[in-house]
């Protein structure tokens, strides 16, 4: 199934104006469409604006780009609720608490929480906490965090162990109605069953035939240590013959030995997620169950379950599940680029975990206005890095303040300049973020790339004899000389002096003062080289970029930064209220020139470590 998902996948297109990956020929007719629909506007006059009509009101800054509830409003959020206008709404999310979340999480995160509170409903957290032999504590904690920094509180945290004595009782209910039996077959006994790599005639394992009376008893054996792991499991007496192989009497129990982290060494036997998730849904009510597309399948296993022990039946329906491109999800993939020391951790900015995208400094704000772009609907998403990117841009266009940063300082001496003081905004885009005061120096700072040896008529910044303009300076500045380190040929120092004359220079650059802070700058490009580093020859490890990351030890900036330190996350500009408080990821900002940057969780009293969030605007050489 999931193949056949990521083949379709690879045939779908974009359409930008709803978000929805189509196919090329539904693109083709929705373009054709549209052109003629504006061809007709523009015959009748609609498309030209009246002489004296008023002009349309901008969005004000601080808006978010959409509805935020326009998924739950149209599409197929909308249908489900339809389907079942049941209120109040009840939800889950059931996430298994063996690995880190990622970015395709967001998207279920956000549709459950989402869809609950739209209908003024509640949703759940529910740890499928079934295996113990891959569950760990940080997980729970890491899953718990990434779902209230998204900005959602759960109406109650709960556990599928929370129910194990009542599925297990159910087990013994389905064992004594003859409809589960205990299986004592191998993988390949299984897979023959199946009809085996030929895909040839299925048939019923022969211990479907043993008496419920017998079946009870080697489940208690199972229950109280006779058996070993794999030597026995409960499984379900569905429809071998049925063409779903979610009906191909499924595994409902399975012995394992490693003690449970909240029940400890009571239960040597675990239900499976096929036979726990339909009852746990019932247990709490839940009256939508809203799951990826990978589960269409097991819908029918799901009712089958909940109507065969004659308990509340939820309605299981499913969505296309969200993707990037660019990236690797699978927790297998990860933890390889972890051991091997390819990325710093599992929160590496490079990567696309939710703790990786919150430390680069990503607002939860930026995460939720995506999904909401992308929308809803049964077709799964698979998404350029470069659109995801453009939504943390617009956001953080509107919602952060600007300063000055240099990456690669050289000091620039201004002959016959005076220290003073210059009032400069936080945004000239947004006056309600106010503005702050730094000091002009006789020497400045500017960037490397700011300043060239030998001046030619393509290049508008610094060069000798050449005029350039410093941001929100009282003059532009003409340099007059430099001077080099003969060993390493790299310029140490730059003379210049005020250019008067010069009413307009033809660029700005920025600048930062001599009592401005050092900081390390860690610039983050694309952790691979290709759009699909599973496709490379080798493997997606033999795609890692090089330079995915570039640090800057001493870069400089400027002194405003201690009041962005100390107003972050800036919710008079965001809107955000709590939401992403805390962390030092809250504190960002727009490096002017350079790129939208963030405090990393490395940063101590004494050393300021910033992450680049986004580019200013799309990489050159992007598709």
């Amino acid at each position: 199934m999931a193949d056949a998902i990521t083949e379709a996948t690879a045939k779908l297109f974009l359409d930008e104006e709803t978000g929805e990956m189509v196919s090329k020929n539904e693109l083709k007719k929705r373009t054709q469409k549209r052109a003629k629909k504006a061809a007709t506007a523009k015959a009748k006059g609609a498309a030209a604006p009246k002489e004296n009509a008023a002009p349309k009101p901008k969005a004000k800054v601080d808006e978010p780009a959409l509805d935020p509830e326009l998924m739950f409003k149209q599409g197929f959020l909308n249908d489900v609720f339809e389907e079942r206008p049941k209120k109040p709404v009840t939800t889950r999310f059931p996430p298994e608490p063996n690995g880190f979340l990622h970015i395709g999480h967001a998207k279920a995160i956000t549709v459950n929480f989402g869809f609950a509170k739209y209908h003024g409903g509640k949703c759940y957290l529910r740890y499928d906490d079934t295996n113990p032999e891959a569950e760990e504590e940080k997980y729970f904690t890491a899953i718990e965090e990434m779902v209230r920094w998204l900005g959602f509180s759960p109406h109650k945290i709960t556990y599928s162990s929370d129910n194990f004595q009542k599925l297990y009782d159910l087990a013994e209910k389905l064992v004594g109605q003859g409809n589960a039996y205990v299986c004592h077959c191998n993988d390949d006994e299984i897979k023959a069953q199946r009809g085996g790599e030929e895909h040839g005639d299925r048939f019923r394992c022969s211990h479907a035939d043993q008496s419920p009376e017998t079946n009870l008893e080697e489940f208690r054996g199972m229950r109280d240590g006779k058996y070993k792991p794999r030597e026995a499991f409960l499984r379900m007496k569905q429809d071998i013959t049925d063409g779903n192989p979610q009906m191909w009497d499924l595994a409902a129990y399975r012995v394992l030995e490693k003690p449970h982290h909240r029940t400890g060494s009571k239960w040597r036997i675990y239900p499976t997620y096929d036979f726990t998730h339909c009852l746990c849904d019932s247990f709490e009510g839940i009256t939508h169950s809203l799951c990826t597309t990978e589960f269409v399948q097991s819908r029918v296993s799901y009712e089958w379950l909940n109507k065969t022990l004659g308990v509340y039946e939820p309605m299981q329906r499913e969505y296309g599940r969200l993707s990037i491109t660019g990236t690797v999800l699978s927790k297998r993939k990860i933890m390889k680029l972890v051991t091997e020391k390819y990325v710093r951790g599992w929160d590496d900015p490079r990567l696309y975990t939710l703790i990786a995208i919150k430390r680069r400094g990503v607002p939860p704000g930026a995460i939720l206005e995506f999904v909401n772009e992308l929308g809803v609907t049964t077709a799964p998403s698979v998404i350029q890095l470069v659109r995801f990117e453009q939504t943390i841009r617009r956001y953080l266009e509107r919602t952060v303040p600007r300063l000055m940063l240099v990456l690669d300082p050289i000091p620039v001496i201004i002959d016959g300049a005076e220290e003073l003081e210059v009032d400069v905004p936080f945004s000239p885009k947004n006056p309600a973020m106010g503005s702050h005061k730094i000091k002009f120096t006789p020497t400045v700072y500017i960037d490397r790339s700011d300043f060239r040896e030998e001046d030619n008529k393509d290049y508008f910044r610094l060069a000798p004899n050449k005029t350039v303009g410093l941001l929100h300076a009282p003059y532009p500045i003409k340099a007059v000389s430099f001077s080099k380190d003969e060993t390493t040929g790299k310029v140490t120092e730059v003379r210049a002096v005020f250019d008067k004359e010069t009413k307009k220079p033809k660029t700005f650059i920025q600048w930062v003062a001599t009592e401005s802070r050092t900081a390390e700058v860690r610039i983050y490009n694309s952790l691979f080289k290709s759009e699909k580093p599973d496709n490379a020859d080798g493997g997606f490890l033999n795609d890692i970029n090089p330079d995915s990351e570039i640090i800057y030890p001493n870069a400089m900036i400027e002194t405003g930064f201690d009041e962005v330190k100390r107003r972050a996350p800036w919710p008079e500009a965001a809107g955000e209220s709590e939401l992403g408080r805390g962390g030092p990821e809250s504190i960002r900002f727009q490096g002017m020139r350079v790129a939208y940057f963030a405090v990393d969780s490395d940063s101590t009293d004494s050393k300021v470590v910033l992450n680049k969030i986004v580019s200013l605007k799309e990489d050159a050489g992007k598709n």
